[in-house]
C-alpha cells in the first residue's frame, strides 16, 4: 500500500538548528524508493527551509504553516492573509512594542529590532547546544549561512501568509487571541527563548490541517493512509486530519497526548524509527 508522509522541519528534521540526524536522510530517501510519498510541512517559508533539508529530497512542500502547497514548479495552495488583517497584526505588534516577522511564500521580512533581537537568542543558546550535541556525538551545528531577511517596509502586505512574533512579555499568546479575535489562528510559537514569549499568526482556517486535506485532495489520496510527524503546536491541526498522527519524543507530554503515536527525538533517530514501525521501510 502506498502511503503519504507529511514532515515537520524544525524539532522533526532538525533539531531547531542545521543537524539532521543521518538516519532521517536514509529514511525519507529509503521510503521514497519503496514507492511512498514524502512531503514537507512547515511553518517556514519554502525559502526559508535549510539547504540540507533540501536536499534529501521531497515530493512536496506544504510552507508558512499551511497558507502555500508546491510540487515542483507547480503552486497547488495558496492563501495569503487580507490586507485588513495583516494591518491589523502591524497595528497590534506596534501597539505592544513587539517585533516580529512577516512570511511570504518566498521571503522573511523583519520589523526593526528583530533581526538583533533573534542574533541576541541564537549566541545566548549556542553554548549549550553545543555541549548537547557533544554528548551525543554530533557536531555543533553553528550555521554560518546568512539568512536572507528583509525589511517589513518592503512586504508585500497582498502576500503575507503569516507572522511569527517575539515578545517580552509570559502572556502574549493569550493576549494577542483575546485582542485579535476569531478571525487569527494565533499559537504558541518553538524557539526555545530564556524568557518572554514567542508565537506564530495566521488567519483562522489556514493551517497544516487545511493545507493537507486539499493536497491529498488534489493528489487523490485518502486522510487514512496519511501520516503527519511533528513537535509543535502547529503540527495539532495535522494530527486531526491525517490517519497516523506521530509525536515526536522532544514534543510536549500535551501534544505527544493528542498524537497519540509517539517515537523518539529528532536526533535519536525518531523519524528512521517511526518510518520503520508504520512499515515504510
Amino acid at each position: 500500500m502506498t502511503r503519504i508522509a507529511f514532515l515537520d522541519v524544525d524539532g522533526t528534521i532538525t533539531d531547531h538548528g542545521s543537524v539532521i540526524a543521518p538516519s532521517t536522510v536514509e529514511a525519507v530517501r529509503q521510503a521514497r524508493a519503496n514507492g511512498h510519498r514524502v512531503w514537507l510541512c512547515t511553518g517556514r517559508t519554502e525559502a526559508d527551509i535549510h539547504p540540507d533539508v533540501i536536499d534529501i529530497g521531497f515530493d512536496g512542500i506544504i510552507s508558512n504553516g499551511g497558507a502555500y502547497a508546491t510540487r515542483d514548479d507547480d503552486m497547488l495552495l495558496a492563501r495569503p492573509m487580507p490586507r485588513a488583517d495583516v494591518e491589523a497584526l502591524e497595528d497590534y505588534f506596534r501597539a505592544h512594542g513587539i517585533h516580529y516577522f512577516l512570511q511570504t511564500h518566498d521571503a522573511v521580512h523583519a520589523s526593526p529590532g528583530m533581526a538583533e533581537t533573534m542574533e541576541q537568542f541564537l549566541r545566548a543558546r549556542h553554548a549549550q547546544r553545543a555541549e548537547d550535541l557533544a554528548a551525543l556525538g554530533l557536531p555543533s551545528d553553528v550555521d554560518h549561512r546568512q539568512r536572507d531577511l528583509r525589511d517589513v517596509a518592503d512586504v508585500d502586505r497582498d502576500r503575507v501568509a503569516k507572522a511569527v512574533f517575539v515578545s517580552p512579555s509570559p502572556d502574549t499568546v493569550a493576549h494577542a487571541a483575546a485582542e485579535l479575535g476569531e478571525g487569527f489562528h494565533v499559537i504558541p510559537g518553538s524557539m526555545p527563548l530564556p524568557g518572554g514569549s514567542n508565537g506564530e499568526i495566521g488567519q483562522a482556517g489556514v493551517t497544516k490541517g487545511s493545507a493537507i486535506t486539499e493536497v491529498l485532495g488534489v493528489l487523490g489520496l485518502s486522510a487514512t493512509d496519511a501520516i503527519g510527524i511533528g513537535d509543535s503546536w502547529n503540527d495539532v491541526e495535522m494530527f486531526e486530519v491525517v490517519g497516523t498522527p506521530v509525536a515526536m519524543g522532544n514534543a510536549e507530554p500535551e501534544l505527544q497526548r493528542l498524537a497519540g503515536r509517539v517515537t523518539t527525538a529528532v536526533l535519536d533517530d525518531g523519524v528512521r524509527n517511526a518510518f520503520a514501525d508504520l512499515g515504510l521501510i
